[in-house]
């Protein structure tokens, strides 16, 4: 199961496009994958025979554990080798007729109390003078009749949904589920191929009210306060009573990745922050000239700044300070309840603002719509988060490890600061101003190396020429 971003911990096999015995190329999608923030095809890491599938469809495993074997030594036109585990095929004699083939019975859903009966043998095929060679291997059995958590049967949807593939959910969107007792069929999906996302089961819980799935009539639950004392059916009266703390919800697997990872930069980076003051008088003409966002123009400075300062273009790896010479830069995307994303710019340095604008935006649009492929969200070597646009002024960046610094963006607010004009007299203007911090990693780089990293991405912003 590939890594997609430090916050996905698991993923479902949504869909295999090779079976055991088929052939698959280098780079060939070999499946699919679908995770809470991404759903995508897996190349297949090399040439081969597909010898063995370890994960069935609908599966959910955790990252880093192996979904199918492939034989990268076989020759692609020898006949597939038999499923590991089977008998080998009966030999012939010389200038004998081999011996007829049976197929195999067809394999009997498996219902709970009943017993199997072995189906009895068949005769040999006419004219043959031994018995027939037994079956190659038994017949897997068929699925149990009851559609597995993450899936539906099309049998049991209604008339005009049958005859399409199985719907499957994400593990959130079972979650939520689970908890409203909504009926997931009834609900239409807004995501890839009709998928439905959280977004939609959310949507359909506020416009039913909150209705529970059982039906008309049954009970609204009263809504209280998260930090209410008070209890259903505790006597609204006793307003002096014991408090009483509300019941705890675990966290989400993502939500629990994103904090093991913060935590363990926390842990690993001698973390140190270093903030400064820029004036965006210049970067809000030229954007408003070029119709882009602040955003781009922005990380075009700090891309600057980088190729001046390439240590803070780094990645520090066991005790390796391994400097790069191209800038990804990687860009945190908020996906709301969902926790947030990091998706890659590669090759930054060779953009312009409108070209950086351009594929922020792409890179944004899908990982809000679950679009991004595993190349998407590795390999950055800088990071910029931006959560000023939430109306933030100030904030301590986690660096996301094995880099070592994050720049932080935040709101960008118009108040009186103290300027001075061309013949050296001060006045008191009104100005767009920004506070962008640094967060680095002492153990790569030092505090006079942070401070004149920003120091440079001021100046770049404060003279910047659209």
């Amino acid at each position: 199961m590939p890594q997609m971003g430090v916050s996905v911990a698991e993923g479902t096999v949504v869909q295999w496009r090779k079976q055991p015995g088929d052939w698959v190329d280098a780079d060939e999608a070999i499946g699919e994958v679908s995770t809470d923030k991404i759903d995508t095809e897996i190349p297949s890491p090399a040439s081969g025979r597909v010898v063995e599938i370890l994960v069935q469809v609908g599966v959910t495993v955790d990252c880093g554990v192996t979904l199918a074997r492939i034989a990268t030594g076989a020759d692609r036109g020898a006949p597939a080798p038999p499923p590991p585990g089977a008998p080998p095929a009966p030999l012939t004699a010389p200038g004998e007729a081999p011996a007829a083939r049976i197929a195999p019975p067809p394999p009997v859903a498996h219902v709970p109390g009943a017993t199997s009966a072995s189906p009895s043998p068949q005769p040999a095929a006419a004219g043959s003078s031994r018995p027939s060679a037994p079956a190659a291997h038994p017949a897997a059995p068929r699925p149990a009749a009851h559609a597995p958590s993450g899936h539906s049967r099309a049998a049991d949807r209604p008339n005009g949904a049958r005859g399409r593939a199985a719907r499957r959910y994400s593990p959130v969107v079972l979650r939520i589920a689970e908890e409203h007792d909504v009926e997931l069929e009834a609900i239409e999906g807004t995501g890839r191929d009709g998928r439905v996302r959280k977004q939609d089961v959310m949507a359909w819980v506020q416009k039913h009210g909150g209705e529970r799935a059982g039906g008309a009539g049954a009970p609204d639950e009263p809504i209280l306060h998260s930090e209410s004392p008070y209890r259903p059916g505790a006597g609204g009266a006793n307003l002096h009573g014991p408090y009483v703390a509300p019941e705890g919800r675990p966290l989400s697997r993502m939500r629990a990745m994103i904090g093991e990872h913060m935590h363990r930069s926390l842990q690993t980076a001698a973390t140190c922050t270093t903030w400064i003051e820029v004036d965006m008088s210049r970067i809000e003409i030229a954007r408003k000239q070029l119709g882009i966002t602040a955003l781009p123009l922005i990380s075009r400075c700090a891309i600057g700044a980088l190729m001046e300062f390439p240590h803070v273009n780094a990645w520090l790896e066991n005790d390796a300070h391994v400097v790069h010479e191209q800038v990804n830069l990687g860009i945190a995307v908020d996906l709301g309840d969902d926790g947030l994303i990091v998706p890659v710019v590669r090759g930054a340095q060779d953009l312009s603002p409108e070209g950086l604008s351009r594929r922020i935006r792409d890179l944004a649009r899908r990982a809000r719509a679950r679009q991004l492929t595993p190349d998407d969200v590795r390999g950055g070597t800088f990071t910029i988060t931006n959560p000023g646009q939430f109306g933030s002024v100030m904030a301590t960046p986690v660096i996301s490890l094995p880099q070592v610094a994050i720049l932080d963006v935040e709101a960008i607010v118009k108040r009186p600061v103290v300027v001075t004009d061309q013949f050296g007299e001060d006045a008191i203007a009104i100005r767009p101003m920004v506070i962008l911090g640094l967060s680095w990693d002492h153990r790569a780089i030092d505090g006079a190396l942070a401070a004149r990293f920003l120091a440079n991405v001021k100046k770049r912003i404060e003279s910047y020429e659209a």
